[in-house]
């Protein structure tokens, strides 16, 4: 893997409750600006880089560790909810990117920008949203989300994982190398969410806080978004991998519902950034260049 280049420019806010940490990388000459949302909840930027920097190639990206995650941690022990992302989402973009957003949502970063939208739209956030880019979005419901999660364990628990789980514990690698035997426990951890587990070796590790996690999720109840959706007069732009443990089903829902432009991509799972990163960034790269200039429908 490539380092991961240092930023332009970072900080932390000043106007949110916890301070929260961003970057941004800006080009010579930037076309537009993205606000990036990564996925998790409780992880952090770092995850989704250096394959995504290719959106700041023209444009100027700017990526931030949401609440309880990465650099913007905190000892408060306020549970956090979705409420809680969306109201730091604001504060981010009304500090840091004032104007209407151009959201690019990886995951569950995608579900954030589906309730910021949902909430901009009703007068409860920030300014709507000009554009979205929803990068295999989290589940759009709590049916689709308990699909995912049988899912997932089926192929953790599965005969290829299992084996090359085996593999590792009789290497010897512990022993000889701690750094590789952590990195090869890392992959194998995530390896359920690739169409072939052995590109799990080009993913950036990543740590998730458990309790933001769950608070996060808990606070959503037996949620289904889709009706909120229907209103919503955004353009779109939803890909998701064929082979992802998130049904298809819910992003065809999610690009339903919006009215949303849609790329299904073969042989890719959960990852497309690093499973098919050449589809991926000619859809999105076709999609702001053809909306950026247009008003909003």
């Amino acid at each position: 893997m490539p380092p991961i280049p240092a930023p332009d420019r970072d900080g932390t806010t000043a106007t949110t409750p916890v301070p929260l940490y961003w970057c941004r990388y800006t080009p010579a000459a930037p076309l537009g600006d993205l606000v990036v949302l990564h996925g998790g909840p409780g992880a952090h930027h770092d995850y989704v880089l250096p394959q995504l920097l290719h959106l700041a190639d023209r444009r100027d990206c700017l990526f931030y560790d949401q609440r309880g995650g990465g650099r913007s941690k905190t000892d408060d022990r306020t549970p956090i909810t979705w409420r809680t992302h969306v109201d730091d989402l604001t504060a981010v973009l009304a500090e840091c990117a004032p104007g209407a957003p151009t959201l690019v949502g990886y995951s569950w970063g995608a579900l954030l920008a589906l309730l910021y939208a949902v909430e901009a739209t009703a007068g409860r956030a920030g300014p709507v949203p000009a554009r979205l880019v929803l990068i295999n979005p989290a589940p759009a419901t709590r049916a689709f989300r308990t699909t995912f999660e049988q899912e997932f364990a089926r192929r953790q628990a599965g005969p290829q994982v299992t084996a090359l789980r085996a593999e590792l514990e009789s290497s010897g690698l512990r022993e000889r190398d701690p750094a590789a035997f952590r990195q090869r426990t890392f992959e194998l951890s995530v390896a359920g969410y690739f169409d072939d587990p052995a590109r799990a070796h080009d993913l950036t590790p990543f740590r998730v806080t458990g309790r933001v996690q769950q608070s996060t999720w808990e606070s959503l109840g037996d949620f289904d978004l889709l009706p909120a959706l229907r209103p919503l007069r955004i353009p779109a732009l939803v890909v998701h991998g064929r082979q992802d443990p998130i049904p298809l089903a819910s992003a065809a829902a999610v690009a339903e519902a919006l009215g949303a432009e849609t790329a299904w991509l073969d042989h890719c799972g959960h990852v497309p950034y690093v499973e098919a990163p050449g589809p991926l960034f000619t859809a999105i790269d076709a999609f702001l260049d053809r909306t950026e200039a247009g008003p909003p429908r």
